[in-house]
């Protein structure tokens, strides 16, 4: 499936993976949020991911911090891709504030075994499933891979925030819930319950992370809430979580989910999408990493490309640099790398996950003395095309390297190129970029030109 379940590339650095969000560093002031396809129920990232959530869910939390912007100033700068958008830093607080309009979900579960007390509130006796509450209730929990609930005044005895800043809080997401249960009203929709996330920018509250999104929040159909209350289904990620309890009732509960339950999920949050937006979310065949790579380049935060430089030992940072300074010309990101294969090799697989995954084409340059082993580690792992250069200083030291080196074991395809600027135009021709090969077919003619001219300068002198 065309679905987007790992971001990756080397040239942001990589400043935290959630459950369904990537965060990338742009500088001091902004980083990347990529919201992936990934699906998380209970504390844990379902190994099934869900075609088109990402796109809804960045684009319904871009839809509401806009509309919602006069009621609390949100972090979102712009939007540059269906599944990308950039943001303010913030200093995140660490509680997660939950607003319930309805007695529904974990909180059912356990007011039916007789729990009242939640977070430090009270829910009345005598509720059935699915109730409505008089006015909605304000249940915080821990920010964390496992939420725990928690009490205003543990908020702040534990100095998670001032009591300042929890009356801003609090405040706002009781504002936010109402705005968005009115919207949602005039499109026949009930906001459920839903959760709001905080940070400060230079000492302002502001709301981060999503908003009234079908991860964050339960959202009913109004009219299938009146045909029946205790029944309703509804437009979010609470069929998947029912999916999995009811499966739990039988054994193990499943980390993964059957075609069935991945299509009405998507059917389900495409359409939430609809009736908040009033639109469709656009949907194309189009690969997600190469759309994605085309608008962070269009955006100015990506090279459409990258050539990364291995080298297998620090002594061998000549011959990189080489190499890198011919490719400086060709405006491609460089990525110079030290990794031995025979002494630190593990750190192989973690370096072929990032580039395997990488959005925008990359290519390797393997640099290994005698003892080479590189470059087939490298390309038993990556699958990204791989060149050894080898820094050998004279004929004798190639020829011993082409002796020990140049087979390579089978499904391992490394190739040799033996001057490194040839190792530098092999690697960017692999990477087959249209701009580039412009370039190339303008070299390939001007180097003909080139001895053309000097042939009959040659001639013209006899």
């Amino acid at each position: 499936m065309n679905t987007l379940t790992t971001f990756a590339t080397p040239q942001l650095r990589r400043l935290h993976r959630g459950k369904v969000r990537d965060s990338y560093r742009i500088d001091d002031r902004t980083r990347l949020i990529v919201v992936t396809d990934r699906i998380s129920a209970f504390d844990k990232v379902l190994a099934t991911s869900i075609p088109h959530k990402g796109a809804v869910l960045c684009g319904l939390a871009d839809f509401w911090f806009e509309r919602t912007a006069g009621i609390v100033p949100n972090h979102v700068v712009r939007a540059i891709d269906p599944n990308i958008t950039i943001v303010r830093e913030a200093v995140p607080i660490m509680v997660e504030v939950v607003v319930r309009g309805y007695l529904t979900g974990s909180m059912w579960r356990a007011y039916e075994k007789g729990k009242r007390r939640f977070s430090g509130v009270t829910a009345p006796d005598g509720l059935a499933k699915n109730a409505r509450f008089r006015e909605p209730l304000v249940t915080p929990t821990t920010k964390g891979n496992v939420d725990l609930e928690i009490s205003p005044d543990e908020i702040v005895g534990q100095g998670l925030a001032s009591q300042a800043v929890w009356t801003g809080m609090l405040s706002a997401a009781l504002q936010l819930f109402a705005a968005g249960s009115e919207y949602l009203a005039q499109r026949g929709l009930l906001l459920v319950d839903t959760k709001y996330e905080f940070g400060l920018i230079d000492g302002e509250l502001v709301v981060i992370d999503e908003m009234h999104t079908p991860d964050s929040s339960r959202i009913w159909p109004d009219e299938a809430y009146k045909h029946s209350p205790q029944a309703v289904e509804s437009l979010d990620k609470e069929y998947v979580r029912a999916y999995l309890l009811a499966q739990a009732e039988q054994g193990p509960m499943p980390d993964t989910l059957p075609d069935s339950v991945v299509a009405e999920t998507t059917r389900r949050y495409l359409e939430l999408y609809e009736r908040v937006t009033g639109r469709p979310l656009p949907v194309s065949d189009e690969d997600l990493r190469a759309r994605m790579a085309r608008n962070l380049s269009a955006a100015g935060l990506l090279r459409d490309g990258y050539i990364a430089i291995v080298m297998g030992s620090p002594a061998d940072i000549d011959h990189a640099r080489r190499i890198r300074d011919l490719l400086a010309a060709y405006d491609l990101h460089v990525d110079l790398r030290v990794v031995s294969a025979h002494k630190n090799g593990e750190e192989i697989v973690g370096m072929a996950g990032e580039y395997n995954e990488s959005v925008e084409p990359g290519a390797v340059v393997a640099i290994a003395g005698l003892s080479n082993g590189l470059g087939g580690a490298l390309a038993a792992n990556l699958n990204l095309p791989v060149f050894n250069c080898p820094p050998a200083r004279d004929l004798n030291e190639l020829q011993a390297w082409i002796h020990s080196s140049l087979l390579m074991p089978s499904r391992v395809p490394a190739a040799t190129v033996v001057h490194p600027d040839n190792a530098a135009l092999a690697a960017m021709r692999a990477l087959n970029l249209p701009r580039l090969r412009e370039r190339f077919t303008s070299e390939i003619a001007s180097m003909k030109a080139d001895l053309k001219e000097q042939d009959q300068r040659l001639r013209g002198s006899r």
